[in-house]
């Protein structure tokens, strides 16, 4: 028993375990910056065929447990402070719509989905300190088509994924601890030194992830490994900073420098995208490497500027490295992303009205699908004949809908759509909606602030400008390896939209105080007045005599003589 024991921990200890961790730096041409942290760790080890495994080493145990325990066979979860700019920024590494996001594919092992959902989305909450706890069967959908899995496995059985989304989740440090405490080398060293709470959320935008799918260790495929993928993006805005120049460092952006890697980790780089300054006339970079390396980003070939971390050179003689970019010109022009989306609320009154979505296609002369996604809560009560998709003016009728309507305080409403997007076109699709009056109990604390519908999620392969590289991800840098590329002529773009804001009839909630204020203001007088007149004892007071007679008394008393 004892030899069992022994020679299987020996094999746990033989496991290939790997962790790499990246950042890219891109400066942006409105003078803010882009900064994006990954950091993978793979464990090769087999969940879905019930093996339980008892030494993590890098991975870690929390999560595995979480794994293990709910048969999970992907788990993407984000928090989210802000919203992505596209049309200024561009399109991110990896988009996340504002507050909170969870989806999760559950292996076919599992019987109540639905029970398993719940009970994982306790655990998480406790272990991101986050209010995942108010997911729930109104605000999950199950979709029919979008959220196609990241990893290997030919799943097609849409039963067993669950999607919901907390636009209103508020994020803070008490979110980023936990996530930092993942990392095996905690914040103690590595590229997660420079993640600093009170610089992080003085930023534009700051969104964090984990994602965990099981991946192909070799473009052979044949061995498995679960990836643990951590991403922070965070924008820096020039104008909040207080500058006054465009100028930037590690420093300034972080407050620290970088002083060595992670101990445990087999890469360590960081790359600085300079494929807008081939010659350094926009920018200059200090200190400067030789080093240079490119990768196909969002259909775009772009060149970076590397930085090993591994190689004691890259640190200089003061042992500290502190990356510079000082702008020189303020010229150029961003290239429009391919696709981008808006969405809004339009009419008047507290009885109806009107969600418009606007789905953006740059391209000159390509025209290419996207899949929308719409949850809609169920106090929304959608009027699903008003629905229209026109596109420069005509109908465009899709080739794919999926509607399931909600049920009062069950769940909401799930709106899927395959549209063909015109070049160089705006495609509108418009449907009504009536509000409906919820009980006094269902009310937020702030119900005049309005209730959160979450973001669109819009989903298409927009074609690209250069050949796509089709082969294994494995030696491609981290940040342009997430979503599996099978075509040489399109990519993968996940786009999300505004979060909107809807007014609901809301009751006077201050009346009951004025009730209460006013009622007991009425029993006091009148409950007083009555008690008093039970409770006083009266007593019958003689008038008082004339001055006359007062003083004939008081001759009286003098001489002894009664009072009249």
């Amino acid at each position: 028993m004892h030899v069992a024991s022994w020679f299987q921990k020996c094999i746990e200890i033989l496991i290939f375990y790997d962790f790499q961790e990246e950042l890219v730096v891109r400066p942006l041409h409105s003078g803010d910056i882009y900064a994006s942290f990954q950091f993978r760790t793979l464990w090769e080890t087999d969940f879905m065929r019930g093996n339980k495994v008892s030494h993590y080493r890098l991975f870690p145990k929390s999560l595995g447990q979480v794994i293990s325990k709910f048969s999970v066979r992907e788990l993407h979860i984000s928090f989210t402070q802000g919203y992505w700019r596209t049309m200024q920024w561009g399109q991110p590494y990896l988009p996340s719509p504002p507050g909170a996001e969870l989806w999760v594919w559950f292996q076919d092992s599992v019987t109540d989905v639905d029970a398993t959902w719940k009970e994982l989305t306790n655990v998480l909450s406790g272990i991101f300190c986050a209010s995942l706890n108010f997911i729930d069967s109104t605000n999950t959908v199950q979709p029919s088509a979008s959220f196609k899995p990241l990893g290997i496995g030919n799943v097609t059985d849409h039963r067993f994924l669950r999607y919901a989304t907390l636009p209103r989740e508020i994020v803070c440090t008490e979110n980023l601890t936990p996530w930092k405490k993942l990392l095996p080398c905690g914040s103690k060293a590595g590229l997660a030194v420079l993640l600093k709470s009170e610089k992080l959320f003085h930023s534009s935008f700051h969104s964090q992830a984990v994602h965990i799918r099981p991946v192909c260790q070799d473009w052979q495929c044949k061995t498995t490994s679960w990836e643990l993928r951590q991403t922070l993006n965070v924008v820096f805005d020039l104008h909040n900073s207080g500058q006054g120049k465009r100028e930037w460092s590690l420093f300034k952006m972080f407050s620290r420098t970088l002083t060595e890697a992670c101990p445990l980790a087999s890469s360590s780089k960081i790359y600085i995208d300079i494929t807008d300054n081939p010659e350094g006339e926009q920018f200059e970079l200090s200190p400067a490497t030789s080093l240079l390396s490119q990768a196909m980003v969002l259909g775009d070939r772009r060149t970076f500027s590397v930085y090993d971390l591994t190689q004691q050179d890259t640190f200089g003689s003061v042992r500290s490295l502190n990356l510079l970019i000082r702008w020189k010109s303020t010229e150029g022009d961003m290239l429009r992303p391919l696709l981008h989306a808006e969405r809004y609320v339009a009419g008047y009154g507290l009885q109806t009205g009107e969600i418009h979505t606007l789905m953006y296609n740059h391209h000159p002369y390509r025209s290419f699908p996207v899949l929308l996604l719409d949850s809609v809560p169920w106090y929304l009560r959608l009027y699903i004949h008003t629905l229209t998709v026109t596109s420069k003016g005509k109908d465009n009728k899709p080739s794919y809908i999926h509607y399931q309507p909600s049920k009062d305080r069950v769940r909401p409403h799930l709106l899927e759509m395959l549209v063909q997007l015109p070049p160089n076109s705006v495609t509108e699709v418009t449907v009504q909606f009536e509000r409906a009056l919820l009980k006094w109990t269902e009310y937020t604390p702030d119900p005049n602030h309005g209730f959160y519908v979450g973001s669109s999620v819009i989903s298409s392969l927009v074609p690209s400008t250069v050949a796509m590289d089709t082969n294994s991800t494995r030696e491609r840098p981290l940040f342009s390896s997430f979503f599996p590329c099978k075509e040489e002529s399109s990519y993968f773009v996940r786009v999300y939209t505004e979060p909107l804001l809807v007014n609901l009839p809301t009751p006077d909630f201050s009346m009951p105080y004025n009730v209460i204020c006013l009622t007991c203001t009425v029993v006091a007088v009148g409950y007083g007045s009555l008690y008093n007149l039970l409770t006083r004892s009266f007593q019958i007071e003689e008038p008082s005599p004339g001055l006359a007679k007062r003083i004939a008394n008081v001759i009286r008393k003098m001489r002894g003589v009664p009072p009249l």
